[in-house]
């Protein structure tokens, strides 16, 4: 299983990719630097790839879910409800392609805030 390491400020996420287009599309580019952008309980940062919506994109996603946002080619990250949400979901901004999941608890994401550098790199196996 691959597994890639998602470092923002004090915070560092462990997660599995999936088997998924997507998925394959950014391990490919692996190293991914960026700037952190939030909207509600989400990060999000552009990945340098773009995608199509995968067959089964959707726009509610659980925590812990890692997905790419193909409208606006960036990795999203939801740990709590964003300003489109309703009772407290995770509702990204549109579908998207779900494609690893966390290992460690999204919601110390929290802490990240707009434009503070993201690290996204394959995990030391």
């Amino acid at each position: 299983m691959r597994e890639i390491l998602i470092r923002a400020g004090g915070v560092a996420i462990r997660a599995r990719l999936l088997q998924t287009p997507t998925a394959e599309r950014i391990w490919s580019v692996l190293p991914i630097y960026a700037k952190a952008q939030t909207w509600g309980a989400e990060v999000y940062f552009t990945a340098g790839i773009t995608a199509e919506r995968e067959l089964g994109a959707r726009d509610v996603v659980g925590l812990g879910e890692i997905a790419f946002w193909p409208d606006g080619d960036a990795i999203a990250i939801g740990y709590g409800p964003t300003p489109v949400s309703k009772n407290g979901e995770i509702r990204l901004a549109s579908p998207c392609n779900v494609w690893a999941l966390a290992l460690d608890d999204v919601r110390a994401l929290k802490s990240v805030y707009p434009g503070e550098r993201i690290a996204v790199m394959e995990a030391d196996s």
